[in-house]
């Protein structure tokens, strides 16, 4: 295509961006402890203009620490000796042509007492989340100071060599926590009432303007929609953005609070592009240029909403994590090499937001890095053999070749992609297979990898190839637990595996609408709850069963908030501290608080984890002692997620430098 739209430079207040592509921002936790930008944050940024980006935004930065705080390692702008680091990050990121701003926010309510010492501050005692610290309403003194403080990081920013700033007015901070009515029960000056309530960022806006100036881009992030019951719907939002219109530059629309993330940080289902009717809301109603930002994944899509005029430019955060060469590409024509974000949210939302860990990418295993590690080059010939064509086996397998080593991989299916490729026929983990699809087109480019499916991996074959270093990579099976009846039912008639189920999904065996047939998932995991999303909105009568306290314990924070939305929406079954003692034709005996009792179903499915299967690792490792290095990687070793099977993938690296061979 010839995007027309996407590559068109636009002019804002002066601000001249060389495309539509705009990086959002996302927090990262590459920050240093003291607020300060590290060299490993700087190279990240910098990437991502070199890949061809127009408008970077940078993180949300606090404005005032330690009460406006949300992280530990979290960007501040609250003092001039903030300002060095961040002109070396402006002078880096333009020269590549690229635009930059900052993000500047106060956290609020969603601030943590364990990180900032003291009881939050919000518009009232309303937590911004379920289960979320009580915080104490703000005095006006306290709500002045705030005001001052977003102006005077506004001027840092600016004096720092940023092209522009943001005011960060949504996602359950606290100028949005003031703004909706979920969250501010105030019944001063600062609650009740549109005009009140908006109050508080038509002063941060106001005072911003004025630290900047009149020639300097302002833009405004708003949750359009919130996506909760009594939050502000897309009609509020027109009405109060009226308040602040005459200081704003660029409404940057989003959408969705802490209890909606699954619409702020799109969950997997969401189609590209599916906010645009939001963006172009807010410009036919103030004539401003917006941003659609979310799940934008397909350029053809972003051009088309240019195209329609739905938006001005397109907000891609995720996207650029995945593949910080995704504008150079789509400009290059070479869309087929994108490696594409699958908004699986676990080593983005996961790792910042549910474990406080600096970001990682399941797709990209050097979100930091980037692919720096081709220009490395093998020392002398070297031959790898790797066993099995899932995720970890490809990517060890396409590293390999790219630094030079002679590759053969084994894959005894007539597939590639191992359980990686099963999941991805779920409509919802449809976007897995973008990932597969990009591993295997770039499997298909090198020239010194040789891809054999249908071909079950001997000693004999293996030799063949005189290899230097032998990976494992045969992933996993499903764990069939010691149940009474379990093996005599399952996938018999009534009682079903996840690959069973996944084959029938394929085959088209299960009904659009369900109403009333009764489905029990014994098992509240990631694959349980998979179960759970497919058929809770055909009307089937559902309940799901969990040995521990919580279901859905270890999801990433996004997953957690849509499963909960869902089972609530639905009226799913929740049966946490539950065991699975029997199971029979049509129905699972279970015991919860030392109680046996029946329960019946139409569908009864089994989803117990999976386990390690690596037939080959100790005939291999005897065969060839002394001759090649044999190690497992992915699942083979222990069934984990994608991130980290394809995290050891890259990792054939390491190994090939301790052989003296890289």
């Amino acid at each position: 295509m010839n995007y027309e739209y996407l590559f068109k430079p636009l002019t804002v207040n002066g601000m001249t961006i060389k495309n539509r592509v705009m990086m959002t921002a996302i927090g990262t936790n590459f920050a240093n402890p003291d607020g300060s930008m590290s060299p490993e944050h700087r190279h990240y940024y910098t990437m991502r203009a070199k890949g061809g980006t127009g408008l970077i935004i940078v993180e949300n930065t606090n404005v005032d620490y330690p009460m406006g705080s949300n992280g530990t390692t979290q960007l501040r702008l609250d003092h001039d000796r903030y300002i060095p680091q961040l002109y070396k990050l402006c002078e880096s990121v333009h020269g590549y042509g690229c635009k930059i701003a900052v993000q500047i926010n106060f956290a609020g309510a969603s601030a943590k007492s364990s990180l900032i010492g003291a009881q939050p501050i919000s518009a009232s005692n309303l937590p911004s989340k379920r289960g979320g610290e009580i915080p104490r309403p703000m005095t006006e003194e306290e709500i002045y100071r705030v005001v001052r403080k977003f102006g005077e990081a506004a001027k840092r920013a600016q004096t720092a060599g940023f092209d522009a700033v943001e005011i960060h007015a949504s996602h359950s901070y606290l100028l949005n926590q003031f703004l909706s009515p979920t969250m501010n029960n105030r019944n001063d000056k600062f609650g009740g009432s549109v005009e009140n309530r908006v109050r508080l960022t038509r002063l941060v806006a106001h005072e911003v303007r004025n630290q900047v100036g009149s020639m300097f881009p302002v833009f405004l992030r708003i949750s359009a929609d919130e996506f909760v019951p009594g939050g502000l719907t897309l009609t509020d939002t027109l009405e109060w953005l009226q308040y602040v219109d005459e200081y704003i530059d660029v409404y940057d629309v989003s959408a969705g609070l802490n209890d909606s993330m699954e619409n702020q940080i799109d969950a997997a289902y969401h189609p590209d592009g599916w906010r645009s009717y939001m963006a172009k809301a807010v410009k036919e109603r103030y004539n401003k240029p917006v941003v659609s930002m979310g799940n934008y994944r397909d350029p053809a899509v972003a051009e088309a909403v240019l195209s329609r005029g739905d938006a001005d430019i397109i907000g891609v955060g995720r996207g650029l994590i995945a593949d910080p060469d995704w504008v150079n590409k789509v400009r290059q024509g070479r869309e087929d090499e994108i490696n594409r974000c699958i908004s699986c949210c676990i080593g983005c939302a996961g790792n910042r937001i549910g474990l406080n860990r600096p970001i990682r990418c399941t797709v990209n295993p050097a979100v930091i890095e980037g692919d720096v590690y081709k220009i490395c080059k093998v020392t002398k010939p070297c031959s790898v053999v790797v066993i099995g064509g899932g995720v970890a086996g490809l990517e060890a397998a396409c590293t390999a070749a790219e630094v030079g080593c002679k590759v053969v991989l084994f894959e005894k299916e007539a597939h590639l992609g191992g359980w990686a490729f099963s999941v991805s026929r779920l409509p919802d983990k449809r976007r897995i297979g973008d990932f597969l699809a990009y591993l295997i087109h770039r499997s298909e480019k090198l020239a010194n990898l040789s891809v054999l499916t249908g071909v079950e991996a001997t000693l004999e074959r293996i030799g063949e190839a005189k290899p230097d270093l032998i990976v494992c990579a045969t992933g996993s099976k499903p764990l069939i637990p010691p149940i009474p009846g379990l093996k005599e039912h399952l996938d018999k008639d009534k009682v079903v595996s996840i690959k069973q189920m996944i084959n029938n999904v394929i085959a088209g065996k299960y009904p659009k609408k369900m109403d009333g047939k009764k489905i029990v998932v014994i098992g509240g995991g990631a694959v349980g709850l998979d179960i759970v999303a497919y058929f809770a909105p055909r009307g089937a009568d559902i309940s799901i069963v969990e040995t521990l306290p919580v279901i859905g314990r270890d999801l990433d924070p996004v997953s957690k908030s849509s499963f909960y939305n869902l089972m609530q929406r639905f009226n799913v079954k929740q049966m946490p501290n539950t065991i699975l003692t029997e199971v029979r034709k049509d129905s699972f005996l279970l015991k919860a608080e030392e109680k046996l009792f029946e329960l019946p179903f139409d569908y009864g499915f089994i989803c117990t984890g999976l386990k390690a299967y690596n037939p080959l690792f100790e005939r291999v490792k005897d065969a060839f002692a002394g001759k090649a290095e044999v190690i497992s990687i992915g699942d083979c070793v222990q069934p984990r997620r994608i991130i980290e099977g394809v995290q050891e993938g890259r990792d054939i690296l390491k190994r090939l430098e301790s052989l003296g061979l890289l």
